[in-house]
């Protein structure tokens, strides 16, 4: 079996962007871990934000969240004004997708990543 444990996200300032991704997703504040700052995103996932001073190359997160737990990210993400997309071509701005049977969302951090929410697998059928 292999699951992953935890991910590396490269960003310029590791204090506002964790800060900016446990706010807008509900998760607890982030904690400072050695060179890191980090976000339980669930008991065995954790984000590890590092800092660069080069330039970040913007990676794409995808978060499988409850129906609630999205209402509420996405209204903190419409609170906030992100732009929003229904797919990753950022082609179908200010909706939400609704692939099989439920909703997913895409919006950017401040450091460029493609953050994805979604209520149901993609491919779990309707």
């Amino acid at each position: 079996m292999v699951v992953l444990n935890h991910t590396l996200v490269w960003v310029r300032d590791k204090d506002a962007a964790s800060r900016f991704f446990s706010e807008v997703l509900g998760l607890p504040s982030p904690v400072p871990f050695d060179v890191f700052m980090e976000i339980q995103g669930s008991p065995d996932v954790a984000l590890d934000f590092i800092e660069t001073d080069g330039t970040v190359t913007p990676q794409h997160y995808a978060f499988l969240v409850g129906e609630e737990e999205f209402d509420a990210a996405f209204g903190r993400i419409r609170e906030q004004d992100l732009p929003y997309w229904a797919d990753p071509g950022r082609s179908q701005p200010g909706v939400i997708n609704r692939r099989d049977g439920g909703r997913g969302v895409y919006f950017e951090d401040p450091d460029g990543h493609l953050l994805e929410l979604l209520t149901r697998p993609y491919g779990s059928g309707a």
